[in-house]
């Protein structure tokens, strides 16, 4: 094996690395730039990413992809390093009979979204009423497994199904793709090898565990598994076999694929029976730098502020206690939310305030609720990739220091904004708008 692959590959670094959370597949879900991410300390980020890559991808002249060595060379490299951290040969040729790199994987993985959906339209397609009904049956249907699951792991049933359904759509849409296959790939392409090594020494434990056939591992382009979508290692740690016949079938086994979940979600703090949050109403002239993930309260002292149910009545007193942080998912002029402690387990499973918004809506709307009463700024478009960043180079060079301007609206860029927002006597929301675009265009 030539040295210069050994540096390249720190593997044994790999099987020690912390596992990556969840990938999602639903192609209803949000890119990183869809929704406004609520950061939460020393919680990774899950990447959010369609199961199908896209139907016109980009052409070839548009990434340069020019590995340092044949993949043949790569994969007996990989080999080498797989059957030393315990993957016996006869299952690494197996899964690797036939596999190829796929070019696809690879446009996709180094495609960028120009344009995305405001988190209205993303909440209204979460929340269609096809989804609803089938929800609201699987409920019935399967009452008594999530019934078990409940008592063992916590978990309420709404908000496993609610996931059930924006991940796979029920299990109907889990990815087409062999992951073995998508994860090689991406792991020879070179731009995040030793993720995608780690994802790929994590598949090949789950075959010589058993559990699934190299030819059924199917899923997303990215890697992301099942009826509710688990990357590898997330799998390895979490999933759980709950019906008893000897493999975790997230595949093809509701009740492990919701077991699995539920374990996730009780690992990561679930507290059963907790709202995730509520809307809320502000007063005139509050102060809109507080609608910050880092600014926790407890839900007596925003009462204390001014806030409110949007009915004007007093918030849930069976909630005053608990720490509460202010959303404003579409700035000060959309709906406002004090969002809770499940909240913050939800972003575990996918860092972005507009899914874990969906699963807490999604769940309640099962049992008639879940409704947005605010009025949400339809006319507004949100801003474009290419936008965001001109956005944050604009910021920077006036001295509010927006970090990286790689289009990714987090709390550096939200605090800048803030900065900048103030210094024309607006609401200090943090929300990127076309508004402030504009204005700090003019010289």
């Amino acid at each position: 094996m030539p040295s210069s692959f050994s540096r390249r590959w720190h593997f044994r670094q790999l099987i020690t690395a912390s596992s990556f959370i969840l990938l999602v597949a639903c192609a209803e879900k949000p890119t990183a730039a869809d929704a406004t991410p609520l950061q939460v300390a020393n919680t990774p980020a899950a990447a959010a990413l369609p199961a199908s890559p896209p139907a016109n991808p980009p052409g070839d002249s548009e990434f340069d992809f020019q590995p340092t060595m044949s993949f043949s060379d790569w994969e007996a490299g990989f080999r080498s390093e797989a059957l030393k951290a315990g993957i016996r040969a006869d299952i690494f040729d197996r899964a690797f009979a036939g596999v190829v790199p796929d070019m696809t994987v690879v446009k996709f993985d180094r495609s960028q979204p120009e344009f995305t959906r405001p988190v209205w339209e993303y909440l209204d397609g979460a929340m269609s009423a096809v989804r609803v009904r089938k929800g609201q049956a699987l409920l019935t249907q399967y009452a008594d497994v999530l019934q078990s699951i409940e008592q063992r792991y916590g978990v309420d049933r709404q908000a496993l199904v609610a996931i059930w359904g924006m991940e796979s759509s029920f299990g109907q849409f889990q990815g087409t793709q062999s992951v073995i296959r998508s994860l090689a790939t991406l792991a020879y392409e070179g731009r995040r090898p030793g993720f995608a090594q780690s994802q790929l020494l994590a598949a090949l434990e789950i075959l010589q565990h058993g559990d699934i056939a190299p030819e059924n591992m199917l899923g997303s382009w990215a890697g992301a598994m099942g009826q509710t979508q688990f990357i590898p290692t997330t799998y390895n740690t979490y999933a759980v076999d709950f019906d008893g016949d000897g493999r975790r079938d997230i595949w093809n086994t509701p009740a492990d694929a919701l077991a699995s979940t539920a374990h996730y979600l009780q690992s990561s703090g679930w507290q059963k029976g907790q709202p995730w949050g509520f809307e809320v109403k502000l007063t005139q002239g509050f102060d809109y730098a507080l609608a910050d993930a880092s600014t926790r309260k407890i839900v007596a002292e925003w009462q204390q502020m001014g806030l409110k149910l949007p009915s004007g009545s007093a918030l849930p007193t069976n909630v005053a206690q608990l720490q509460a942080a202010l959303l404003l998912p579409a700035g000060y002029r959309g709906p406002a939310f004090l969002v809770l402690d499940n909240f913050r387990t939800i972003l575990k499973y996918n860092n972005s305030s507009s899914y874990a918004m969906a699963i807490g809506l999604l769940s309640e709307r099962f049992n008639g609720g879940g409704y947005v009463l605010g009025d949400w700024p339809r006319g507004d478009l949100p801003l474009s990739r290419s936008e965001r960043i001109e956005l944050q180079t604009l910021l920077s060079s006036r001295q509010y220091d927006a970090g990286a301007s790689d289009g990714i609206i987090g709390a550096n860029t939200r605090k800048a904004i803030r900065s900048a927002q103030q210094s024309f006597g607006w609401p200090a929301d943090g929300y990127p708008t076309h508004e402030l675009l504009d204005n700090l265009r003019k010289p």
